[in-house]
């Protein structure tokens, strides 16, 4: 029985890994500059950040329809007995709704797993998914896999500033204005499904250092970890900070990932962060 996966954009997969393993990514949308544009087809990044300093407003997002996860789950159930269908946190986006109301029509062929995370916390377990699948696993055993691997995954973050994650709701103005005090660099984390505070810290340099000791505590209490790099754009240099940090540390690098447009509006320019989970499932 041959399994197809599917995701969507804020997995942060890039169209090249997405193809080396057959993974269909549906877009969600932003709402920019008075228009729907597809994340990473239509809007980048760089557009985004770009567009805010030339003084547009501030950008908002939407899920895909369930038409369109319709539309993904017959194209794959063209090539595949099933479809396993792996997305961003419930309580963070309406998409894996939308794929649960697409699934319905598909007689039980296609199986919707919302993981709790996002970002590549999202992304790796969309891998995962997709490398079991080429070893002949079936759609309970991947996602019984998944579920515990997710777990004791981790994803761990710092952000120039709040005001993006206040002004669309994902936190609470409080935070925000103690993000801008003092030169505080606010530790955000996924945990349940929500972006919640992890600490905060003063400074660039030690929100670096938070996040290359948080590696190392994490490698040692694991036989083996995944881990992957994530940023937006201005934080290309604070991946390099974090990963020279590591140069002893031992895990699996399954590289740099650059945000998507979609994660990027709620996290803004100049964020860094990584994505662990135990290498075995």
């Amino acid at each position: 029985m041959t399994i197809a996966i599917v995701t969507d954009s804020t997995s942060d997969l890039n169209t090249h890994l997405c193809a080396r393993h057959g993974i269909e990514s549906v877009p969600l949308y932003v709402l920019f500059d008075g228009k729907m544009h597809k994340d990473g087809l239509e809007i980048t990044p760089p557009d985004l950040f770009a567009g805010l300093k030339a003084g547009k407003k501030t950008p908002s997002t939407s899920q895909p329809s369930p038409a369109e996860f319709a539309g993904a789950y017959s194209r794959a159930l063209e090539k595949a007995d099933q479809v396993l269908s792996i997305h961003i946190s419930g309580l963070l986006s309406g998409t894996v709704g939308s794929a649960r109301l697409a699934a319905q029509e598909f007689d039980g062929r296609v199986t919707v797993l919302d993981t709790a995370s996002v970002s590549m916390g999202l992304g790796m377990r969309v891998l995962r998914a997709a490398e079991l699948a080429a070893q002949g696993r079936s759609v309970p055993e991947i996602v019984e896999a998944l579920e515990r691997v997710g777990s004791q995954a981790d994803l761990r973050f710092t952000v120039d500033t709040l005001d993006f994650l206040r002004i669309n709701g994902r936190i609470g103005g409080a935070q925000a204005l103690l993000g801008g005090l003092l030169n505080i660099k606010p530790i955000l984390v996924v945990k349940g499904g929500r972006v919640e505070s992890g600490g905060r810290v003063r400074g660039h340099k030690k929100a670096i250092q938070d996040l290359v000791e948080h590696v190392q505590k994490y490698a040692a209490a694991h036989a083996g970890t995944r881990a992957a790099f994530l940023y937006t754009v201005g934080g290309e240099a604070f991946v390099q900070e974090v990963r020279s940090g590591l140069s002893g540390v031992a895990f699996d690098d399954l590289g740099e990932h650059s945000i998507g447009a979609v994660v990027a509006t709620h996290a803004g320019p100049g964020a860094v962060g990584v994505a662990l989970e135990p290498l075995s499932a």
